[in-house]
């Protein structure tokens, strides 16, 4: 005769959300709660208390549903008050809002202060969810800002000066990474850089590889060379398109393999022009593993803006290096795949080779 004790356990044990309760994961936090008859109480899945016997321990969607069958919250893990990850993607959010307004950089020590962290452990949340330093985050603002003065400044000098940077000097230094070529040719809508390219087969089709002085800065797929072509003089109006080199063959032949293979992954350099949102995305992006999908809510709370989900769509829509920035792999939240910029068929064919690899 089966053990009563162990029949008023089956249900748990068979239940996939008790080996998150078992794992302490704190990434089902938020998804479910869980309660202990025993103890009253109800807890987050990442709860450090001692593990509850599994007939005693009751699965509910929200902490209202935990509190309304008469539950009250563990004093441990606190399940009525934020996730430490949503506190802590809170506090990012206002220094993210503060870098991009800020007319002077404050300093490490000053940001953490604000957020009220440690300057090692705010240096590590806050790369840890938008995927760049602080540093890196302030500059790619200021970026973001001196593109926009040089399409309506009425000099360089000014531009530089109204984005924020204190020394010209050091802006210039930074400007081909920023730009991808000197302040004078931006304003110019490209003029005088170079830009190489060539065009190829695939299995999905044809695909297009372009270059500039910095890294790869376009990789489409298509079903007409052609237009691929004309897509990407529309993008460099002033540029010089020219054909690629040997040596440039061989990044094509190896672009060509990351998509015929993605899991062997690209050492090549990218030129990721985009707004500082777009670029925190990108690297959100890049870091998600081969064979892996998340939804557009998953990254939007990654890079510490849970509610920008439509921005994260956009990016993901701006993305213009199919497959290096990989967002194929996010979908919806039901799991359906939703459009593809390349079109949805390659984005189920990607999805495929890396569940296979």
């Amino acid at each position: 005769m089966p053990n009563p004790i162990e029949t008023d356990a089956l249900p748990t044990e068979n239940d996939p959300r008790w080996q998150a309760v078992l794992a302490r994961d704190p990434a089902a936090d938020g998804r479910f709660f869980y309660s202990v008859k025993t103890t009253g109480i109800y807890c987050r899945p990442s709860c450090p208390a001692r593990t509850a016997k599994p007939e005693n321990v009751q699965f509910y969607l929200s902490r209202e549903e935990a509190e309304a069958a008469g539950f009250r919250p563990c004093r441990r893990c606190k399940p009525d008050q934020p996730a430490l990850r949503e506190q802590h993607a809170d506090k990012v959010t206002e220094i993210c809002r503060l870098l991009e307004t800020a007319e002077t950089e404050p300093s490490l020590t000053e940001l953490a202060a604000i957020a009220g962290l440690s300057t090692f452990h705010f240096h590590r949340i806050f790369k840890a969810i938008t995927g760049l330093t602080p540093k890196a985050y302030a500059a790619a603002q200021r970026g973001n800002r001196v593109r926009n003065q040089l399409a309506k400044s009425q000099s360089v000098t000014a531009a530089i000066h109204d984005a924020g940077y204190n020394s010209s000097s050091h802006f210039y230094e930074q400007s081909p990474q920023l730009l991808g070529m000197t302040p004078s040719d931006y304003r110019a809508g490209g003029a005088n850089s170079r830009i190489r390219f060539a065009l190829g087969e695939c299995s999905l089709g044809s695909i297009l590889v372009a270059a500039s002085e910095i890294g790869i800065c376009a990789i489409a797929l298509g079903d007409d060379p052609g237009r691929l072509a004309r897509e990407l003089q529309d993008r460099f109006p002033q540029a010089e398109l020219i054909g690629g080199d040997n040596e440039f063959e061989r990044w094509v032949a190896k672009v060509v393999g990351l998509v015929e293979a993605p899991a062997i992954g690209l050492d090549l350099p990218l030129d990721m022009r985009g707004t500082a949102f777009q670029q925190r995305v990108w690297q959100a992006l890049r870091q998600i593993p081969v064979g892996e999908k998340v939804s557009y809510t998953d990254i939007a709370q990654r890079i510490g803006a849970p509610k920008a989900v439509r921005a994260v769509a956009g990016a993901c829509a701006a993305n213009n290096l199919a497959v290096a920035i990989p967002c194929h792999r996010v979908v919806r939240s039901d799991g359906g795949l939703s459009g593809y910029r390349w079109g949805v068929e390659r984005k189920a064919e990607l999805l495929r080779r890396e569940s296979e690899a």
